[in-house]
């Protein structure tokens, strides 16, 4: 396998991730004078905000993706690789991936997060994640399967456990997707499910610090959990999950549920690029950068989004929140220092603008801060609306989500609510598992995979 790019006289910036950082990053490169390389593992970009919704069944995936290949569409001077970076080599300047290596001028790490489990190997097995598309939708129909085998199971003890949510984790996600089955099991079940009583289907959402949404005020967390537990979430705050076994959560108090539905969206690490130097991992495995998002110890590495830990910035001592506006302003400045770079001239250093934190609860609730303003209510959920609707790519998925979510608005309804399994061609399995085999040093690399 290789990449296929032949070189130029420009100067040649790889792009590790397409998320809002990465994204951002080569649209603003773009006719500047480099030869620009995306590289990302999938083929599209997602916007995880709304990535609960698809797990509820409230939208489908195609509106809150978009192609790469479509976003660059005439693009000549920036180039889509699928691929699956690995390995750095900083002395050679050499990106090694799942289809070969790369060499490059400036190498930008935007590969994001994935689920933290802290560790604990039985959880990670067992529960269900959200945060790609791809584990949205698994999750989606792992909640319907279970709705639907609750009807024909044969005990009482099988039916509780398909018919109990738990939810662990109370940030913004962990309150929105519990919001969203909350409000599935009022409007959605009774109509689709006449022979179920949903009083018998419990949400818990549990989470180990004292409050909910702990990156928002006091007054926020206070109004977000009075919402959900008015929505009939069974809220559980200051209690641990330790592990799961036998269809339980098991919590550190010695508390157990029954469950077949384990959601895990309890904190995120960052996704790891090997060959690194272990002294500049920091907290969570985020990349300690500078304040030019500059990899500590490297010359020409830079990181930026929800990957990299920058402590430079007195206001944000501890790194900056893991955000899309934190990436999409690391993005935009890295680009303008990347040309001042090729011009000679000295970067400027990072410095977010913090344009406010909101989430939603379900219809007509959610909260939401700005600078010199904190609603809650109504008034914060269409600032909602319209700050998500404005941020998804694509005039046709904007399209889409709104008429969604006004005919959800006004229906109390929707109509994706189908049981759909991938099957992945022969072709392609066989492909991933050489690859697989090759990364884990099972199986010897061809002259592409090596150095």
């Amino acid at each position: 396998m290789s990449f296929n790019i032949a070189r130029t006289d420009k100067k040649r910036v790889v792009i590790v991730g397409g998320g809002f950082g990465g994204l951002k990053l080569a649209n603003e490169l773009h006719k500047s004078g480099f030869q620009i390389i995306l590289i990302d593992k999938n083929n599209y970009h997602q916007f995880p905000p709304l990535i609960y919704q698809v797990a509820s069944s409230g939208l489908e995936p195609s509106s809150i993706s978009f192609p790469f290949r479509k976003l660059f569409n005439g693009y000549k001077d920036i180039h889509f690789r699928m691929a699956e970076a690995r390995q750095v080599y900083p002395e050679k300047h050499i990106l090694q991936t799942s289809i070969g290596k790369i060499d490059y001028d400036y190498l930008i790490l935007a590969a994001g997060t994935t689920s933290n489990f802290f560790g604990n190997r039985r959880i990670e097995t067992e529960a269900m994640p959200m945060k790609t598309l791809s584990e949205a939708m698994g999750l989606r129909n792992a909640l319907l399967s279970n709705l639907e085998r609750s009807i024909t199971c044969a005990t009482d003890q099988e039916r509780r456990e398909l018919l109990n949510i738990v939810i662990v984790g109370g940030g913004a996600t962990g309150v929105e997707i519990a919001g969203a089955i909350a409000e599935m099991k009022r409007y959605v079940i009774p109509k689709d499910y006449p022979e179920m009583d949903p009083s018998n289907l419990h949400i818990f959402l549990i989470e180990a610090g004292n409050r909910l949404l702990a990156g928002m005020s006091t007054e926020a967390s206070a109004k977000a959990e009075k919402f959900l537990r008015n929505m009939g979430v069974n809220i559980y705050l200051n209690k641990k999950v330790t592990d799961y076994q036998d269809h339980k959560v098991i919590l550190e108090d010695g508390m157990e549920i029954p469950t077949r539905s384990f959601i895990w969206v309890s904190g995120v690490r960052a996704n790891t690029i090997g060959n690194l130097p272990e002294e500049v991992i920091g907290r969570g495995g985020r990349i300690q950068v500078d304040a030019y998002n500059q990899v500590k110890g490297t010359e020409n590495i830079f990181c930026i989004g929800d990957q990299c830990l920058m402590t430079e910035d007195k206001n944000y001592p501890n790194g900056h929140p893991q955000l899309a506006q934190v990436a999409i302003q690391q993005g935009r400045l890295l680009a303008k220092n990347l040309k001042r770079l090729n011009q000679g001239k000295a970067m400027r250093p990072f410095r977010y603008k913090n344009l406010g934190t909101m989430a939603t609860v379900g219809r007509n609730k959610a909260v939401a801060e700005f600078k010199t303003v904190k609603t809650q209510g109504w008034l914060a959920w269409i600032l909602w609306l319209v700050v998500h609707l404005r941020s998804i790519l694509g005039v046709r998925n904007k399209i889409n989500v709104l008429l969604n979510w006004i005919w959800s608005y006004f229906t109390y309804d929707q109509s994706l609510r189908m049981i759909v399994y991938a099957r992945k061609a022969k072709e392609v399995k066989d492909r991933e598992e050489r690859e697989s085999k090759v990364h884990w040093g099972e199986e010897p690399p061809t002259t592409d995979n090596i150095l």
